[in-house]
């Protein structure tokens, strides 16, 4: 395990070098171009020497990046996403981020399920439905990490960057749930494929993970208010999210729910009514420190692993059509909740184009993909075809939004 820590850091060290003395591109951005770029520089050397990357394909084989990033780095970067949103400025814009992030999330996984099976259909494959919706189910949260990096660059409505940084913390929570519950129906680990089983893993998964987060959250705020010494607090925020997080695991609930909702206390009432300034400072630091790091390491691995992926020809079309399917889903997902809230909005075009160029998909959908392993039927062609999406997102979407946003 140290060794592999040992590894990433380096490497994501050394990408982030390259990055920031040459590429100048965003942080996220530039290292999994610099990522992408190498791993399928080492793929093509494979294929005529493949002694000489041995080393490579052994580490990313041995390598668990669908646990790393579910069962370790994901309740850091959620916790440390909430811990910086400001609930008054949220609570003008709730209803629409929560409508984005549920009903739009089942809206796109149902679109992008569909079209992925009449898509396949066409060339040759015969995926039964319900693993297509879960493959759409696992593309459908948005991750917009990178562009959340961009926007501070831009004079832009607030209500819009709260909508897209709140949307981003319970997409992926809601996701994660989504996918959960069909993988479990569609593998019969619930029994079999019922609306009431549905509800029940559903109900399990998001009251338990609200309620554990709020149970952690809550609880770290009164021993953080009880003391004033800012190294003794950052402790009691860490133990929040390794231990608030094992144990929705351990109930089966919500694990990524339960760090937005702690996360959300602790940056709110906890900086407000327990905190001093300067633990309030230092917080603030120490995990916007720890975000940049996650994110790094995450985004390094991202495009390490495509050296690992088993390409063909017809996965790659398929894929760079269901970039299309994914991007029309993403508009269509956003229209229900967007006339109901946004009525009165006067650029609606603009803001609807941000909205939908601005989901971008990351290293959540990765993990899911990976995640499937030949369990279902289609496994192969859903993580290339994930992995088309997600590059297209981060590369082509995230290098592009400035010229959008610019308009405002």
């Amino acid at each position: 395990m140290l060794n592999y820590a040992a590894i990433l850091i380096s490497i994501s060290a050394l990408f982030g070098y390259i990055n920031f003395r040459w590429l100048k591109l965003p942080a996220t951005i530039g290292v999994m171009l610099i990522s992408v770029v190498l791993g399928i520089s080492f793929k093509t050397l494979e294929v005529f020497h493949p002694d000489s990357v041995s080393p490579l394909r052994q580490f990313l084989t041995g390598f668990d990046f669908t646990a790393f990033v579910l069962d370790f780095i994901l309740c850091f970067l959620l916790f440390a996403g909430a811990l910086h949103v400001n609930i008054n400025q949220l609570r003008g814009s709730l209803a629409t981020v929560i409508s984005y992030a549920t009903v739009g999330v089942v809206i796109s996984t149902g679109f992008i399920g569909w079209l992925t099976h009449l898509v396949v259909y066409q060339f040759g494959y015969n995926l039964d439905l319900a693993s297509c919706l879960l493959f759409g189910a696992l593309i459908s949260p948005t991750d917009p990490i990178a562009v959340i990096g961009i926007l501070s660059k831009y004079e832009i409505p607030k209500k819009l960057k709260i909508e897209i940084i709140g949307e981003s913390l319970f997409n992926d929570g809601v996701g994660v749930v989504v996918f959960t519950v069909i993988y479990a129906l569609t593998t019969g680990s619930a029994g079999s494929f019922t609306l009431g089983n549905g509800i029940k893993i559903l109900l399990t998964e998001v009251i338990g993970g609200l309620g554990i987060g709020f149970i952690v959250g809550f609880l770290g705020y009164i021993l953080i208010k009880s003391i004033d010494h800012y190294q003794t607090e950052i402790m009691i925020t860490l133990a929040i999210v390794t231990g608030g997080y094992s144990l929705a695991s351990g109930f089966h609930a919500s694990g990524p729910l339960a760090m937005v909702v702690a996360g959300l206390i602790i940056g709110n009432r906890g900086k407000e009514k327990a905190m001093s300034l300067t633990t309030a400072d230092y917080l603030d630091k120490f995990w916007e420190l720890i975000d940049e790091i996650c994110n790094t390491i995450l985004f390094v691995l991202m495009g390490l692993e495509i050296f690992i992926i088993p390409f063909d020809k017809s996965y790659l079309l398929i894929g760079c059509i269901l970039i299309l399917v994914t991007l029309a889903a993403r508009y269509i997902s956003l229209l229900p909740a967007f006339f109901l809230f946004k009525r009165n909005e006067t650029r609606k075009g603009l803001h609807l184009a941000v909205l939908t160029w601005g989901g971008l998909r990351g290293g959540i959908s990765i993990a899911l993909a990976l995640s499937l392993n030949n369990k279902i039927e289609g496994s192969s062609l859903f993580s290339v075809s994930t992995y088309c999406i997600v590059l297209f997102s981060i590369v082509v979407q995230g290098l592009t939004i400035p010229k959008l946003l610019s308009r405002f």
